[in-house]
């Protein structure tokens, strides 16, 4: 599914759509006799999720309104998209937000590629300069979306590795990968332990984009392309939806996606540490001790909390050329869900300032996020007997905020950094948001970036 079948710019044979508040509607604002008369027969009151159908004189439809309720352009267009006629193409009766433009194909997107019957998309006439911008954002979303829902035996680390280089290929960035025990001679140790044991070997992705002399950006995202819980086995119930595991992966691929469409001024990096937490003979082990790319050593208290691991790898490559900015995202800990629930990123940040700076840019763009502590009276619960640092704490306590604490271990100082830990999934239907793989933060953090350097 693509974002560009849900517009056209051509308004020739469109229906007009009106968005119409509920004081407006009890207003009578903007309507007329004959108009108010139909939408007190369609009990339209300007709800938001309500539409009405104004007919001419030959029954047919000249216009349709949409119920806002006291909301904003974006959700009354995601509230009512999916309940207008399939097949059809509209057009606005008044200029709305660019959000408001891109919730209408986020709104009816489906995940179709393995369903024999799709629907028709509803079209809507925008300008050929308003598509241009639509496309940019309502793609990345897609594409992270289009990953996360890939089923486990489609998308492992070869093809995530193939997608990356098609991407780096696309806008002329530099692709480079190690695999297997290429991770072991260039010193990734942790990724290549956790993957070992899965048919698809291990592998650290890297994408190089932009000129060398712009502020470097690195983005590293969590590629465990399905998570068995490894020796420390999963319940059925908790692995389920662990294709989703690869949802830092997804979004940094699609924030990627837009930061090259823009063109910004930066010297993007990409990284992804991609592997499967299966189980064979070569599965590493609780109490095995790994030392790490930057010298620190780490007992390994639990197999399922191999994410932080593969990350800690990442971010010290990420380190060692000095970025202006680190942000990583991962599907990391079910605390952060027990903490903000589904829907909000989760952030743990050691600068202020860039804190303040993301949530502004959150609120001002509706993709929510969430300030964490990164407590640093809970690093002792990472203590180890035998190690610097076990990589779980068996406490029920605090469990997002230290695994927060443990890959911080392997951030150098001064480096500006920002964690996101995220659920990357919808877990209903909702308004805009469908079931199924979900883009968390990247819009959040496309808008800061455009302000910071754009």
């Amino acid at each position: 599914m693509h974002a560009e079948n849900f517009y056209q710019t051509q308004t020739e044979h469109t229906l007009p759509l009106l968005i119409l508040g509920q004081k407006q509607c009890l207003n009578g604002h903007d309507v007329n006799a004959f108009e108010q008369n139909c939408l007190q027969a369609q009990q339209f009151t300007g709800c938001l999720g309500e539409i009405a159908v104004i007919s001419d004189s030959e029954g047919l439809a000249n216009k349709i309104y949409i119920g806002a309720g006291d909301c904003t352009d974006v959700q009354a267009l995601a509230c009512a998209v999916n309940r207008l006629p399939t097949g059809r193409s509209y057009r606005l009766h008044k200029p709305v937000s660019q959000r408001a433009l891109v919730a209408w194909s986020l709104a009816q997107y489906r995940f179709d590629r393995y369903k024999s019957a799709v629907l028709s998309p509803r079209i809507l006439a925008v300008t050929s300069r308003e598509l241009s911008a639509v496309l940019t954002e309502a793609d990345a979303v897609f594409l992270v979306r289009d990953l996360i829902n890939m089923p486990a035996n489609e998308l492992g680390p070869d093809e995530l590795a193939a997608i990356t280089e098609k991407l780096a290929n696309k806008f002329a960035a530099q692709f480079t990968q190690w695999v297997g025990k290429e991770l072991l001679q260039n010193n990734f140790p942790a990724i290549h332990a956790v993957g070992r044991a899965a048919a698809a070997e291990p592998r650290l992705l890297s994408l190089l984009w932009g000129d060398a002399n712009h502020p470097r950006v690195t983005l590293v995202g969590k590629g465990v392309c399905f998570d068995s819980g490894g020796l420390d086995l999963k319940p059925a119930a908790g692995m389920r939806l662990m294709k989703k595991d690869m949802g830092g992966a997804a979004q940094v691929i699609g924030l990627a996606q837009w930061i090259m469409t823009k063109r910004l001024p930066i010297r993007l990096q990409v990284l992804i540490p991609t592997v499967e937490n299966a189980i064979s003979s070569q599965s590493f082990r609780p109490g095995d001790v790994l030392v790490m790319r930057n010298g620190l050593t780490v007992e390994i208290d639990n197999t399922d909390a191999e994410g932080r691991l593969i990350l800690a790898d990442a971010l010290v490559k990420a380190c060692e050329d000095k970025p202006e900015l680190l942000i990583d995202f991962a599907t990391l800990t079910g605390a952060a869900r027990g903490a903000v629930g589904t829907e909000i990123a989760a952030m743990f940040t050691n600068d202020d300032a860039l804190a303040q700076a993301i949530s502004q840019a959150s609120a001002e763009v509706g993709d929510p996020v969430w300030r964490m502590p990164l407590y640093s009276g809970y690093a002792c619960m990472l203590d180890s007997a035998i190690a610097d640092m076990v990589n779980s704490c068996p406490s029920p306590y605090a469990g997002a905020i230290t695994a927060a604490l443990f890959l911080q271990r392997f951030i150098d100082e001064g480096v500006s950094w920002v964690h996101f830990d995220i659920m990357a999934w919808n877990i209903c239907n909702k308004p805009g948001k469908p079931e199924g793989g979900e883009a968390m933060g990247i819009q959040a953090i496309a808008h800061y970036l455009l302000q910071r350097y754009g």
